[in-house]
């Protein structure tokens, strides 16, 4: 009855394990999740007003162009012009449902059977299953903690093939929170432009960068790189509208509208007053955002304490965007008597409600993926639940 495509598509880890925290809180238990990425605040209410004010202008209600409406394209343009000092035109910009929708979108366009795609591992866990269901082949880049889990040129050399046309790389990191230098990033643009290969920056946690480190995006490159790469980019995390679903993309006017036919015979447009909310979040108040920046500093820094604290959980690098941490936790399985991560995990959540994402679902089977994105209070509830939960198997 199913297609081969469907039956071999992995779930996701991340959102299969969010419903699986949701459905022990329906129960009663008292469950600490630190698995799903998205912030804990509340979508500021600049925005929310700026979505009623349009919604009672009567805007937003019907269908919109299917690349976006003007005005969020303009938006997102004067934006990455003031940070990036790069112009794209509003032709060269695509609104989407989502990130993760952009970059499905992108996969249906590029990648075909024959196609080899980089993706440098650990990764964010839907960029494999994209890949295939385009009928591409994902070639995981295996990264190194000592070279700080990035890749470089020389690791690259050791897998391209004629059939590689396509890296995605992501900075800063989900999951690891890393984040490229400029330098690093301009070594890896002229190795891909040298060998004709087009990179998908994403670009989602861009602005969430902390203490010393620096974001910089693909498109404030060299122009060479620049033309090399289509960016991607959305306003659920910095903005906290994860369940908003806006994203875009920016690309030379020939790949956006590639994007734009295949929107007008899938989702048509983007919800309207989504695509306000947007408008608002690019053209309002930064404030909010400076706060909630300010906030994940603060969380950063008590959670790299605290998680660098718990017997056999090992985490060299201190993260330097994003919201979360990559511990190795090898040494605490060994030490609990599990056999591998996944069980470790998942007796986690049994035994003391504590919700991770087992590394597996990045790539990294050594590893788990904590988010600080809540509170201190409730984050560091769910260290010493973890650390009583080593303490009782050891």
């Amino acid at each position: 009855m199913f297609t081969e495509r469907i039956k071999q598509l992995t779930p996701s880890k991340t959102t299969m394990s969010s419903q699986v925290a949701s459905q022990l809180k329906a129960e009663g238990k008292d469950v600490i999740s630190l698995g799903l990425g998205e912030p804990d605040f509340q979508t500021p209410k600049y925005i929310l007003d700026g979505v009623q004010e349009a919604m009672y202008q009567g805007l937003g209600h019907h269908y919109t162009p299917g690349r976006g409406i003007l005005e969020l394209r303009q938006a997102i343009s004067d934006f990455h012009f003031n940070h990036d000092g790069v112009r794209y035109t509003p032709e060269e910009i695509f609104v989407a449902d989502g990130a993760k929708m952009a970059l499905y979108f992108l996969c249906q366009i590029l990648v075909e059977p024959g196609v080899e795609v980089f993706i440098p591992s650990p990764y964010w866990v839907s960029y494999v299953e994209q890949v295939k269901l385009a009928g591409g082949r994902p070639v995981i880049v295996e990264t190194k903690q000592a070279d700080h889990f990035k890749v470089n040129p020389e690791l690259l050399d050791q897998y391209v093939t004629e059939d590689t046309k396509i890296l995605v790389l992501n900075t800063p990191s989900n999951p690891t929170g890393q984040v490229y230098s400029e330098e690093e990033l301009q070594a890896i643009g002229q190795y891909c432009v040298a060998h004709n290969i087009l990179i998908i920056a994403d670009e989602m946690y861009y602005r969430l960068v902390y203490g010393d480190a620096r974001s910089f995006s693909m498109m404030s490159l060299p122009k060479d790189i620049r033309e090399q790469t289509i960016i991607v980019n959305g306003f659920s995390k910095a903005y906290a509208m994860t369940g908003w679903r806006l994203g875009y993309v920016l690309a030379n006017e020939e790949i956006i509208n590639q994007l734009a036919k295949l929107s007008s015979q899938t989702n048509s447009n983007v919800t309207g007053l989504t695509q306000y909310a947007g408008l608002t979040a690019l053209t309002g108040d930064n404030q909010s955002f400076e706060r909630m920046h300010q906030e994940f500093s603060k969380r950063l820094d008590n959670a790299y304490q605290q998680v660098t604290g718990i017997p056999g959980f090992e985490l060299p690098d201190k993260p330097q965007g994003a919201f979360y941490l990559f511990p190795d936790v090898s040494k605490a399985v060994e030490m609990t008597g599990f056999q591998s991560v996944d069980d470790f995990v998942q007796a986690l959540l049994e035994e003391e409600f504590v919700l991770v994402i087992p590394g597996s679902a990045f790539g990294a089977s050594q590893n788990i993926r904590l988010s600080y994105a809540t509170s201190e209070d409730i984050f560091n509830q769910a260290i010493k639940r973890i650390e009583r939960f080593i303490i009782h198997h050891s």
